[in-house]
């Protein structure tokens, strides 16, 4: 491995601090979105996912890609990547507050278009950011192992900051409530205030410390827009990563909408619910060393199929809860924490690896590409997943804020448990064949380290 691969603490600190704030933005919405429309904005269930669907169908498909594809054409003093974390992330702010701002009263036709047009506007920003900062793991080393460590280092910021976005937002709602007195929706928008702030000063610590010059230098890609966003899928093992990913992202955005429906609604335990996520988010945190051990003995891939398989067995333990209280939620909590902590270490350190393969066959680096790519190909799911939230309270006969019917309750514990622990579990094969390894790795950087020093030599 070369000198130039290995890399700092330091570095890896303040790398890593800008997914504090993003992940507080991602867990809010994740565990808080549909719930924050349903019960505080009063919005119809089936409006909400259907919004949500068509938001990020109509958006996403075109906005991850593009804004790939430009970082990778993108050519300033500041790099590829740093421009879009400096100077995009007081809009990401302010369009997040506004997000969290939308009033109650609104008109079906009112609702469905206030809730697309501050989606869109948000993720415009989000995608700026997150894309840029995700595609720089790929510049900072190419040794395999290396990229686990750095992405470790992330998901701890990562996870720290799911612990603010998801356990904490009820507690800090009651707060603004309570001490100052807010209405609910005032109290939201007080939210959205404090979590985007947090997530601009995050974005823009790392936009102006991580100058690391990048491992490798490209020059700008030539491919045109559409052929390189059709070349990605000849790329065999990141078909397979986008499969499995799409499949992923959907359940793991059904099991964090549905969490605070099952824990209020199913277990009658709203009281709690700081300290069920807590523990479900703590587990993960403390999880994320143990994961990056396992990756070091049996690879990436396998470690991901292994942790999702234990997530998946508790989800479906959850789903045998009968309806009140009970304290068998905290250990379905730990153990899916303990599971769920591969997804937070074992897909982002894969993505790297597949952009090297991609070097190999089209002889170009096209980071923002692939991350682009990868982004869409989780945030689409991920509104399916939202969308089968709503549509399945709409349909269970969901009614917010009051005792639920038995059919609404298992709905609840269905799209809680049953649909996402299937959903898992369809990914495990195909990670346990999934064709990128260690010693695989390796060969292919072999491989560009021979074709690059030949260009040298010319």
């Amino acid at each position: 491995m070369q000198k130039s691969n290995k890399l700092s603490g330091w570095l890896k600190l303040k790398f890593g601090i800008a997914d504090f704030g993003l992940s507080i933005l991602t867990a809010a919405l994740q565990f808080y979105m549909v719930i924050f429309y349903t019960d505080t904005v009063k919005i119809n269930p089936a409006i909400v996912g259907s919004a949500i669907l068509v938001g990020k169908l109509t958006w996403n498909m075109a906005n991850d890609v593009l804004c790939g594809y430009i970082s990778d054409r993108t050519n300033t003093r500041w790099g590829r990547r740093r421009p879009y974390l400096i100077f995009c992330s007081v809009p990401l702010f302010l369009s997040f507050w506004l997000l969290m701002s939308l009033p109650q009263g609104l008109s079906n036709v009112a609702a469905f278009f206030a809730i697309i047009g501050t989606f869109m506007l948000f993720d415009t920003f989000h995608t700026m950011v997150s894309m840029s900062y995700y595609a720089m793991t790929a510049e900072l080393t190419l040794d395999y192992d290396e990229r686990t460590s750095i992405t470790t280092y992330r998901m701890v910021f990562c996870a720290l900051g799911y612990i603010g976005g998801a356990a904490l937002t009820t507690l800090l709602i009651s707060i603004f409530r309570n001490n100052n007195g807010l209405t609910e929706s005032a109290a939201w928008s007080r939210l959205g205030f404090v979590f985007g702030l947090t997530a601009a000063v995050t974005a823009l610590i790392t936009g102006l410390t991580v100058r690391q010059k990048p491992v490798i230098e490209p020059e700008p890609t030539k491919i045109p827009p559409l052929e390189a966003i059709l070349s990605t899928f000849k790329n065999k093992p990141f078909v397979r990563y986008m499969i499995i990913q799409a499949t992923m992202s959907a359940a793991f955005t059904i099991v964090t909408a549905m969490l605070p429906y099952f824990i209020k609604y199913q277990l009658d335990m709203g009281s709690q619910e700081f300290i069920i996520m807590g523990a479900l988010l703590l587990m993960i945190t403390i999880f994320l060393v143990p994961c990056r051990i396992v990756c070091d003995r049996i690879g990436k891939a396998k470690t991901y199929a292994l942790g999702l398989s234990v997530a998946s067995a508790a989800l479906l333990v959850a789903f045998f809860l009968p309806y009140g209280p009970s304290n068998i939620i905290y250990i379905v909590a730990v153990v899916a924490g303990i599971g769920f902590s591969s997804q937070w270490v074992c897909p982002h350190s894969m993505v790297p690896d597949v952009i090297e393969y991609d070097e190999l066959m089209s002889g170009e680096r096209r980071e923002g590409l692939f991350y682009g790519m990868n982004q869409m190909m989780t945030k689409v799911p991920g509104a399916l997943g939202s969308a089968v939230v709503g549509w399945s309270l709409s349909l269970s006969g969901y009614v917010e804020n009051a005792v639920q019917t038995t059919s609404a309750l298992l709905g609840i514990r269905s799209a809680f448990s049953l649909i996402p622990a299937v959903l898992l579990l369809i990914c495990v094969p195909l990670l346990l064949r999934y064709p990128i390894t260690r010693e695989g790795h390796a060969q292919i950087v072999k491989e560009l380290e021979q074709r690059r020093a030949g260009k040298e030599a010319e």
